[in-house]
């Protein structure tokens, strides 16, 4: 063979060549050789035409840039390709069938012979083979069930079986120079026999049955290791391959990646069509630039936040994933990688990147607000707990020193002070987890404060009898005429009593009162809220307002608050059947009251509004 020239193989086309790992083996005639020398190659040149075959899954890398493992000779040429149909010149040898470590021998250059010594076949090969390919050898689609004993091989660096049925590695303990072993598309079911193959730098086990990554304890040389679909359920036993580069794992039944510690090499990673829903360990891979994550069932960007500390990761796909899916996949992708150059196979531009650091800076704004609204939100909380507990303390004391006076004949009356403090509050305090953030923050909060006022839309609510002084602030115009609901907890009725006239002058809009746990216990008690302008609705929460346990009550209020119509009591609407029985059941109580009492205690007990 002239130098410089190449012929094609068993007659295909030489720039047809398959998308995968592609081992490329120029030939030259000329006798020099036992000349090795590998490199690692990054060919910049592109190839629009490239094809993706999802199907069998042999893509190293979705991108516009050729990474190779080349092994240089001055007989041979060997370089592992990425994922792309590479154009290739016409002349140039190419050993096809996606993985070819050697040329498609027919049969009148290699003979398999039985033995009666062995129940395996022996290779035997011709003269003229061993010369011109004394460094590799092809048994591509031979039909073989198992590996056939190789002697005489030592020096081979090149070894492919594709395309058979082969069940087990043996029989190449012997050849300790090999470099590349090709075993595509057989039926193994567990990787054993290469402990003694210490200089392999290409292990291409695809297509096979493998449930388990192991026995690879020696193969500390391992450039490219593609054991894409097979049957693999977790990365494992691969911490050791510091010099590995290229790892395709695609199509296999992973659920999780983890375990990548150690692979300080690793510049690619195939993980297309698996299970993942979640990754970790990968920022730990300093030279990863390519990871393929296609089709498979992560939703959500926190499972996968270990990427945004990846500093060297500039190629990354996520497409047939749920996260694909929401409105906010591709700016979250990029406001958190921003040293990414293509996602999902496309380039991405400056224009992206400027949208997505804007939206970043909206989200940005709008975490910011959410944390303090959570911080406002818990800090509430805690008040309003804090308000409930003085509360119950109050309501203890006062229940004791009742307690004491129905017994002053007990010398061992309870101590009006000494309460217990495990008095059941009217907020419990239990609540979810905070996120620490929020919890750290909320160190600084007083948590003793004993009151709280708070404006919510139309609703001013005022917990503590210390909130009745915040009727005394200067209320803007605004605020005040927008107040329609006023409510009040854990604050003595008797107290709020004093602060109605203030309560119409402030909100002359108010029109709705609610009470809740202010010891509303007779109903004479309502009769002060008739100095009020008008009130249209009325709630009396039954928690700690035990007036609501008389059966009449609402008849009662209906009747001393009549010139207000009210309209609601405690949700329900006010008929006109209502007000008739209201006026039966107290009209003539009232005559009679009016008719007997002086002047004097009829205005103590009704006051002047009647």
């Amino acid at each position: 063979m002239i130098p410089g020239k190449y012929r094609s193989v068993s007659g295909r086309a030489a720039n047809n060549v398959n998308c995968g790992l592609h081992l490329v083996i120029q030939t030259s005639s000329l006798p020099e050789k036992n000349k090795v020398e590998f490199k690692l190659n990054k060919d910049t040149s592109s190839f629009p035409g490239r094809l993706l075959q999802h199907d069998l899954e042999r893509n190293y890398s979705s991108r516009q840039e050729l990474y190779g493992l080349e092994m240089k000779t001055t007989m041979s040429s060997l370089s592992a390709f990425g994922d792309s149909s590479i154009k290739i010149p016409s002349k140039s040898r190419i050993w096809q069938g996606c993985h070819s470590a050697g040329p498609n021998i027919s049969g009148d250059h290699i003979n398999l012979v039985s033995s009666s010594l062995s129940s395996f076949p022996i290779l035997q090969r011709s003269s003229e083979e061993k010369i011109l390919y004394s460094d590799r050898l092809s048994l591509e689609r031979q039909k073989l069930t198992v590996c056939p004993i190789i002697n005489g091989e030592d020096h081979l660096r090149l070894l492919n079986f594709q395309h058979n049925f082969i069940t087990r590695i043996q029989n190449i303990s012997n050849l300790q120079k090999l470099i590349s072993l090709d075993l595509y598309d057989n039926q193994i079911e567990e990787i054993s026999g290469l402990s003694t193959l210490r200089c392999l730098r290409v292990l291409l086990l695809g297509k096979n049955r493998i449930k388990k990554i192991s026995n690879l304890e020696n193969l500390k040389s391992l450039d490219v290791l593609d054991l894409h679909g097979n049957q693999i359920t977790k990365i494992e036993n691969i911490n050791h391959l510091c010099e590995l580069r290229v790892l395709n794992l695609a199509r296999n039944f992973l659920s999780h990646v983890d375990n990548l510690n150690g692979l300080d090499s690793l510049t690619e990673l195939n993980l297309r069509h698996n299970q993942i829903t979640f990754v970790r360990d990968v920022d730990n891979l300093p030279c990863l630039q390519h990871l393929f994550l296609s089709f498979n069932n992560i939703s959500s960007f926190d499972s996968v936040s270990c990427l945004a500390d990846s500093s060297s990761l500039s190629d990354i796909t996520f497409d047939g994933n749920p996260i694909a899916q929401e409105s906010w996949y591709k700016h979250t992708v990029l406001q958190n990688m921003m040293q990414l150059r293509q996602l999902d196979m496309k380039r991405i531009t400056e224009e992206e990147r400027r949208m997505a650091s804007v939206l970043a800076k909206k989200e940005e704004e709008k975490k910011r607000e959410s944390h303090k609204q959570s911080l406002l939100k818990e800090k509430k909380r805690l008040t309003i707990n804090n308000v409930a507990r003085q509360w119950d303390l109050q309501q203890q004391r006062v229940a004791n020193i009742a307690t004491n006076e129905d017994r002053k004949d007990s010398d061992s009356a309870q101590d009006p002070c000494q309460i217990d403090g495990s008095t059941p509050s009217a907020f419990p305090e239990e609540t979810g987890p905070l996120d620490s953030g929020l919890n750290n923050a909320l160190q600084g909060l007083s948590v003793i404060d004993t009151y709280l006022v708070e404006v919510d839309g139309d609703t001013l609510s005022l917990y503590g009898s210390g909130a009745l002084e915040s009727l005394d602030r200067n209320w803007s115009v605004q605020t005040a005429g927008m107040i329609t609901t006023v409510s009040f907890t854990f604050i003595e009725f008797d107290e709020i009593v004093h602060v109605l006239p203030k309560l119409k002058i402030k909100f002359p809009n108010s029109l709705h009162l609610k009470f809740k746990e202010t010891n509303l216990v007779m109903l004479q008690q309502f009769n002060a809220l008739a100095q009020l302008r008008r009130v249209d609705q009325l709630t009396i929460d039954p928690q700690g307002n035990p007036v609501v346990n008389f059966t009449l009550w609402k008849y009662y209020v209906l009747f001393r608050l009549s010139h207000f119509s009210m309209q609601k009591i405690n949700g329900t609407e006010v008929t006109q059947n209502d007000m008739i029985m209201a006026e039966r059941l107290f009209g003539i109580l009232a005559h009679v009251a009016s008719s007997e009492l002086p002047q004097y205690r009829l205005i103590s007990i009704l006051g002047d509004a009647r």
